[in-house]
């Protein structure tokens, strides 16, 4: 099955993201290993995008609400373990008959 965004296809879970945030993983996350330059550039423009759509991070939120609750059965496939009996001991208290 193939998933499409916007006429590009998702290949990947990070293309999915990418695609549906409308911007790189990276340029949220970080890499490992940038230089402090690299970083204050990348929250430079982090700022920027944040500055010119308001609503991204309530679209981020919203799509990641739709997409856990579309795929809760999978994400959440849980299996109750199976509790032993419990055995309780006689109380030997008290005269033996």
């Amino acid at each position: 099955m193939r998933t499409y965004i916007g006429g590009h296809q998702a290949v990947s879970s990070n293309d999915f993201v990418e695609l549906a945030l409308g911007t790189p993983v990276e340029l949220w996350l970080g890499v490992e290993g940038e230089s402090e330059m690299e970083r204050a550039a990348r929250l430079d423009a982090a700022r920027d995008i944040l500055a010119d759509n308001p609503n991204l991070p309530n679209d981020v939120s919203r799509v990641a609400a739709e997409a856990i609750e579309a795929y809760a059965p999978e994400l959440f496939n849980v299996i109750p373990l199976v509790r032993p009996a419990v055995r309780r001991s006689r109380s030997r208290k008290g005269a033996a008959a």
